[in-house]
């Protein structure tokens, strides 16, 4: 268990390795593709290798959501549909499915959620930054 809403599956594609921190690229069973840096040490922890099964989280109040991909220094940027959307006192819950059977949940503002447009069927695009995606052993 972990508190952070979004775990997904995804396969290692390559792994390129710096000083300190290395960034990790995944692909999920869908096809969508996930960049992740984090420290050398934790890439040697998790023996993390090219084709070896790992868990992708991230918390909700780390994902952005636009109307379109944006040319930004986000790596990673998921098209989806809005499934869902839970209204708070100033913040609202949006689960976006990226793809079938797998949502990014993000906690954004009522008021991004207005200016954006956002509604149930609607198309929108989740945007994390590689340093906001954590790994885990599968």
């Amino acid at each position: 268990m972990i508190s952070a809403r979004n775990h997904f599956h995804g396969i290692v594609k390559e792994i390129l390795k710096g000083a300190v921190n290395g960034i990790v690229k995944l692909e999920t069973p869908g096809g969508n593709r996930v960049s992740s840096t984090i420290s050398m040490e934790a890439i040697e922890d998790l023996k993390l290798a090219e084709g070896k099964k790992a868990c992708i989280f991230v918390k909700a109040t780390e994902v952005m959501l636009a109307n379109d991909n944006l040319k930004i220094s986000a790596r990673n940027q998921w098209k989806g549909t809005v499934k869902e959307i839970k209204d708070g006192a100033v913040n609202a819950i949006v689960k976006l499915e990226i793809e079938e059977g797998v949502t990014i949940t993000s906690t954004i503002s009522l008021e991004a959620v207005k200016d954006l447009g956002l509604t149930v069927g609607a198309k929108a695009v989740a945007i994390v930054k590689s340093t906001s995606v954590m790994l885990g052993e599968e």
